[in-house]
């Protein structure tokens, strides 16, 4: 799942400046979960632009942004946004990009796209992964260490870490201490003594 948060309302502002068509794109499935790009979340910024002075033309929902197979397969959700002279995606980046390749109206996101990440029942984790090309997570049981580390330590804690906390975000655990916890509970904590070697950041 991509983990989205919604910008400002401030910086959706200039971009629909002077247009007069403009329309809505959410994504049903990870801005959905995220609650910033689900039907509700759509029918807010739409209320909060036309009470801003910004007509609104129309909206569609597809299932996800980032799987819509063409401008027919937005038609088909609204025909409306053949008329559109701006579209507004209620996604992450990805669904930003695929909307904008499917037309030729000028586009643009209203989320920051976080990072990869999960839900464990409703609640959302971020920073699960950040897609490196060089996986590794098996050397750590499932926890990634290059995700989920702020200095992206690979063989262990940083000098900062006091008490299982994170030296740069204090009230999180630190990702190494979590990593302690759970290879020493299915009895691999030698294999931590593996040195890792460092990523290929050109990937």
């Amino acid at each position: 799942m991509i983990i989205t948060k919604a910008k400002p309302f401030e910086e959706i502002l200039p971009f629909v400046e002077g247009r007069n068509n403009i329309f809505i794109v959410g994504c049903n499935v990870c801005a959905a979960k995220m609650k910033t790009g689900g039907e509700p979340e759509v029918l807010e910024l739409a209320d909060r632009l036309e009470k801003a002075g910004h007509p609104i033309l129309g909206w569609a929902l597809p299932t996800a942004a980032c799987s819509v197979r063409s401008f027919d397969h937005l038609i088909e959700k609204n025909e409306k946004i053949k008329d559109a002279d701006c579209i507004l995606v209620m996604g992450c980046g990805s669904g930003t990009s695929v909307v904008s390749s499917v037309t030729d109206v000028p586009v643009s996101g209203t989320n920051e796209t976080m990072s990869l990440g999960g839900c464990l029942g409703l609640h959302p984790s971020e920073n699960l992964c950040i897609m490196c090309g060089e996986c590794n997570i098996g050397d750590f049981s499932g926890i990634c260490p290059n995700a989920r580390c702020p200095k992206s330590q690979m063989n262990g804690p940083c000098g900062g870490s006091k008490n299982g906390k994170c030296e740069v975000v204090r009230e999180t655990d630190c990702v190494w201490y979590l990593i302690e916890q759970k290879m020493d509970s299915i009895h691999l904590i030698p294999t931590l003594q593996n040195i890792q070697t460092p990523k290929n950041h050109k990937i």
